[in-house]
């Protein structure tokens, strides 16, 4: 079996070899990067399972690293920053990123975060019996085996999370699920302040899919009470 290789981009030397030492007692393989440039090179160069990444580094901000990386590779992506307004988080998640935790950090915290989002990430790429695993509604193609959406005979990029949500709704299209549930199936954790972060993501996910453009929209708000796939 493959083993699972994740990279920690990070300037600051403690920190990145203090969340190794915990990830490697994990059994999983572990790559150091100090600089966004460096970060990215390694993504190019190697297979990456998972990334924690820094936001403020020298030569190329986590930011940047992202958004670099989103355009071909939809591995999660964890960010770890002093940054700790709404702003900012809501920021990195728009911006590409799975999940956020800010500094200072437990590293048990951010180990019991990296499992679940390895965890989602591998099954949802497994194909599993009993489920149809390519979606199709006139224009739209979505393949839980590849994870690919094609609208229009165009490939539209999601970040793993966007893709996840899209899906849920789109199996069972009329079906009204509240952001509770979708928190709770997509990021697989209790729900305590996920309505933002569930808001986020259906804000751009709907931007992609050219909701914001045409009056029939792919994702139907169902007012108080959730959303919905319009089919």
């Amino acid at each position: 079996m493959k083993r699972i290789t994740i990279l920690i981009a990070d300037d600051e030397e403690e920190i990145a070899d203090l969340i190794a030492i915990h990830l490697e007692k994990e059994g999983y393989r572990v790559i150091k990067a100090s600089n966004g440039e460096e970060a990215l090179h390694v993504v190019r160069t190697q297979s990456i399972d998972l990334l924690v990444l820094d936001i403020m580094m020298p030569k190329m901000d986590g930011y940047e690293v992202t958004r670099h990386i989103r355009e071909q590779h939809n591995m999660p992506i964890i960010f770890l920053s002093a940054k700790t307004s709404d702003f900012d988080k809501v920021h990195g998640l728009v911006i590409g990123a799975d999940d956020y935790m800010t500094k200072p950090f437990t590293p048990i915290e951010l180990v019991a975060r990296v499992n679940a989002q390895l965890r989602r990430f591998i099954d949802l790429n497994q194909p599993k019996k009993n489920n149809k695993l390519t979606l199709e509604f006139g224009g739209l193609v979505i393949s839980r085996e590849q994870r690919t959406v094609i609208l229009y005979d165009e490939n539209i990029e999601l970040t793993p999370k966007e893709f996840d949500i899209l899906y849920l709704l789109a199996s069972h299209p009329k079906k009204v699920y509240s952001v509770e549930n979708i928190f709770q199936q997509v990021w697989e954790e209790a729900y305590f302040e996920g309505r933002n972060t569930v808001m986020v993501h259906i804000r751009t996910l709907r931007k992609k899919l050219g909701d914001d453009k045409q009056k029939n929209k792919w994702i139907k708000t169902v007012w108080g009470v959730g959303y919905a796939f319009n089919s």
